[in-house]
């Protein structure tokens, strides 16, 4: 029923019925948007909403069916373009099985993390999908969102909790950035950005290890350099590389926004990236394929990956009692100009 204004009788779905000729279940089938009721019918009973100012309590409804027509996306970085990808593929795909996002951004705080999704709650969405802050504590989110929630996390392990989980190939993208330019020739390569402590960077790490180890090379503990995955952090931390710049020639970054914020760093101190410097990133977001010189990244369709993780967590609210499932999803390197010719 809508809202009433002052001194109003508040309009029920029995006054739309009597105003319009048909019955309580017709206009129940109209308010929920059901393609059994014939297009007449359906007109004549939208302009006695119109008419009578009659606003759809869909909390009340979902209440009394016991489901929810909406679901919660919430990322840790709303300001990667990487995310607005991901959200619009998460939304696609909701919209076509006839869901509503809920979006909420986190900012990297596991606190913020905490109040997103205690209001998010408060909507009683059909499930949640979580690409969670640094530093969050599975044990903590689970007990927030309870035990009867439909759940998937993206991208970062959350430990403490046992939900579908969807990753990226991390180790392996990064072993394969690593290994493209060990074949140009580089054998002092930084890892630039992202935090130890996240299981995303450690995974990218380690693939950089790998591909440097086999190699016959151990790296340096200050080729690791740590940063705020974001482009302005990126940027400011490009001074911590400076001690290095006689002997680092490449770096493998942790994602695309940390590789063109070293980008701009290095141009400031007279480098030219993809000429005396090379760099490659990780995600392929739109710009990097725009960006001078172009980025040589590893693709792993943003889009893509959010409509997989919409329909994963649909699957999980249709069968709740499934296993919980650990899916990896692949990534491709891209070579563009950031990582150079080979080195002479």
């Amino acid at each position: 029923m809508t809202t009433p204004k002052s001194g109003r009788k508040p309009v029920t779905v029995t006054d739309i019925a009597r105003a319009s000729g048909v019955s309580r279940a017709t206009v129940s089938l109209v308010l929920r948007g059901s393609p059994l009721v014939h297009a007449d019918t359906r007109a004549k009973v939208e302009a006695q909403l119109k008419r009578l100012g009659y606003v759809y309590n869909r909390a009340a409804a979902n209440l009394r069916r016991q489901t929810s027509s909406s679901v919660a996306l919430v990322i840790n970085d709303l300001s990667n373009p990487f995310f607005a990808e991901f959200a619009a593929g998460v939304d696609e795909a909701l919209g076509e099985a006839g869901y509503i996002t809920l979006l909420g951004s986190t900012n990297e705080s596991p606190e913020r993390q905490h109040a997103v999704l205690a209001s998010l709650m408060e909507h009683s969405p059909a499930g949640i999908i979580l690409s969670p802050a640094e530093h969050s504590d599975g044990e903590q989110v689970q007990r927030l969102v309870g035990a009867h929630t439909a759940v998937l996390v993206f991208n970062r392990e959350l430990p403490g909790a046992d939900w579908d989980f969807l990753a990226l190939d991390n180790r392996r993208g990064a072993r394969l950035a690593t290994e493209h330019l060990l074949a140009l020739g580089h054998r002092r390569i930084a890892f630039f950005g992202g935090h130890a402590d996240s299981s995303s960077c450690q995974e990218r790490r380690q693939g950089y290890i790998e591909a440097m180890i086999a190699a016959g090379i151990t790296p340096e503990p200050r080729w690791l350099v740590e940063c705020t995955p974001s482009r302005v952090e990126a940027a400011r931390t490009t001074a911590e590389l400076a001690a290095s710049y006689t002997d680092v020639t490449a770096a493998v970054c942790y994602n695309d926004n940390v590789a063109l914020g070293l980008k701009l760093g290095l141009i400031a101190r007279g480098l030219r990236p993809g000429q005396n410097f090379a760099l490659t990133g990780f995600d392929d977001i739109p710009e990097a394929a725009q960006t001078t010189p172009p980025l040589t990244t590893l693709a792993v369709e943003p889009r893509a990956r959010g409509r997989q993780a919409a329909e994963l967590l649909l699957e999980r609210v249709r069968d709740r009692d499934a296993p919980a499932r650990h899916i990896v999803a692949p990534v491709q390197l891209v070579v563009r100009g950031s990582s150079g010719a080979p080195v002479s």
